[in-house]
């Protein structure tokens, strides 16, 4: 296989960057400049291992051990030991896109010249990257103050300990490295702390959920938007005027989103729509613009991340300091993602809703439960159920995980931000969302169904044009009392697929939004 590849230490690391290097291998590359700044920052670093001012980690020991100082001939065997001690993760492991990408975070990292890593080991995972030899970490034990405990699984694997997936095949890191043609290393000092007192799993996993959730949100306008033509809401309310006279948290560009999602929809003749709708219908700008807000606050939290130098402690290579930091404290990504998740409460909250007035024949002017049988036929009503089970779920999942700390390391470590925490949870809440929203879909095809059966001259928008043949390829619409939860299933399965998720991105290509897909750049 031959490895795509990208320049780091200059130009600015994006989300997209990430989720490129979780594919599979990858080529990175570093400027002359970008060399050159990292061998000074090393010669710093040695420059304070030979002498006798005392420097976090370099020449004291870590944690609440920081005040014993390490004999100079005792500085380089004690980075391996400290390793080797930090080795403390549990559970089961991450994924192994995560681990790529975090393996990817700390090579982007470490090339902000802010370590003083010896330039042999930086090297080395480099090349692990190109060639796919990935540290196996574990799902637990960050607390968002630094991943240590999982980033050390690394620095085990560069001295040919701990485990490793050489071509996605898990084997004991010193295998790995010599199925590939590499060797293990020796660390100098600091270089062990140099890798793993990072956020770089936080970062990988902050950046591959952001990419899901942009997926996530697209769906979601396209599926609402879809949902309006089956209720017979008004259109009007994605006006860009109305938008524009309180321009809220991204609500423009929501209103923009669902004015194409809806182009070409015979809601908007005269006459087809009623004035005023229920609030779930009529703040889709409003709700969905308070979610892209949060999208976009966690998204420019997360690259800032990606661009920094959060090591500890900090070389600092232009005056020849070393000092102490609290870089890695990853607060600002663990409220953002508390708050996308309160956000996304919220979006599938009114998402529930809508589901449940399409069902309702006084309100939308359908037949009862879209069923079109009548009588004592049941429709989706029993979906009902499923509908109220997700909702109370993810409102569970919208409590917030970032509040809470324990005192670690005989009160030295004492706050934390649990930020993978509040990723894990986040990810866990979006899976959820995703079946409101496949429900909804299958709402709202059955409904468009009904209406233009009545009707005879609907016309469906851009979405759902997209939305409606791809509900009907897997699911019948219903004419009889039947099982609705294995048509759900069906919608759910193909809702979610990659081809289905680039045609709803093809409905909103060229429209300026937090969640428009972009083109990756050919990386150099």
């Amino acid at each position: 296989m031959t490895a795509a590849g990208i320049t780091v230490g200059e130009r600015a690391i994006a989300i997209e960057d990430v989720v490129l290097a979780a594919r599979g291998p990858l080529r990175v590359s570093l400027s002359e400049c970008t060399r050159r700044d990292m061998a000074a920052a090393r010669a710093v670093v040695d420059a304070h291992a030979s002498g006798d001012v005392p420097v976090y980690g370099l020449n004291t020991g870590v944690g609440d051990a920081v005040g014993q100082r390490i004999p100079l001939n005792e500085v380089s065997a004690f980075q391996e030991k400290m390793v080797r001690a930090c080795v403390a993760g549990v559970g089961e492991p991450l994924p192994l896109e995560i681990c790529r990408a975090a393996l990817f975070c700390r090579i982007a990292a470490l090339a902000r010249c802010g370590a003083g890593i010896s330039p042999h080991l930086y090297d080395l995972m480099v090349a692990m990257l190109e060639r796919d030899v990935i540290p196996v970490m574990p799902s637990r034990g960050s607390l968002g103050t630094g991943d240590v405990v999982m980033l050390m699984c690394l620095a085990n694997v560069l001295v040919g300990r701990g485990q490793a997936w050489y071509r996605g095949k898990p084997m004991p890191g010193a295998a790995a490295l010599a199925d590939a043609g590499l060797a293990p290393v020796k660390l100098a000092a600091k270089d062990g702390l140099s890798v793993g007192s990072a956020s770089g799993v936080t970062c990988a996993m902050a950046a591959l959920s952001l990419d899901q959730a942009r997926s996530l949100l697209s769906a979601h306008v396209a599926t609402a938007a879809f949902a309006c033509e089956g209720y017979g809401a008004n259109p009007r309310i994605f006006d860009a005027r109305i938008a524009a006279a309180r321009p809220a948290a991204a609500q423009e560009a929501a209103a923009a989103l669902f004015r194409r999602a809806m182009d070409g929809s015979s809601q908007y003749a005269p006459g087809a729509a009623r004035v005023q709708d229920a609030l779930s219908f009529r703040t889709l700008p409003q709700v969905g613009g308070s979610t892209l807000g949060a999208f976009e606050a966690a998204r420019e939290a997360v690259e800032i991340e990606l661009n920094a130098a959060a090591d500890n402690p900090l070389v600092m290579s232009a005056t020849g300091e070393i000092h102490s930091t609290a870089n890695f404290h990853t607060g600002a990504i663990a409220l953002a993602f508390d708050a996308l998740a309160i956000a996304m409460a919220h979006l599938a909250n009114a998402s529930a809703h809508r589901s449940m007035k399409l069902m309702s024949g006084r309100l939308s002017g359908l037949p009862h439960n879209l069923s079109p049988i009548g009588g004592a036929s049941a429709g989706f009503a029993s979906i009902q159920m499923s509908t109220a089970a997700l909702q109370a779920e993810i409102r569970l999942k919208a409590q917030p995980a970032s509040l809470d700390s324990m005192t670690i390391e005989d009160t030295v470590e004492d706050v934390a931000p649990h930020t993978p925490l509040t990723i894990r949870k986040f990810n866990e809440q979006m899976d959820l969302v995703r079946w409101l929203i496949s429900i909804e879909a299958l709402l709202a095809a059955q409904a468009c169904d009904l209406r233009a059966s009545t009707s005879g001259d609907l016309t469906l928008g851009r979405a759902g044009r997209v939305l409606q043949p791809l509900v009907r390829s897997v699911a019948n619409p219903l004419v009889e009392d039947r099982e609705t939860g294995p048509d759900a299933e069906a919608v759910h399965a193909t809702l979610w697929s990659p081809a289905a998720i680039a045609a709803i991105d093809g409905i909103f290509a060229g429209v300026p939004s937090p969640v428009t897909a972009s083109t990756l750049a050919a990386p150099t």
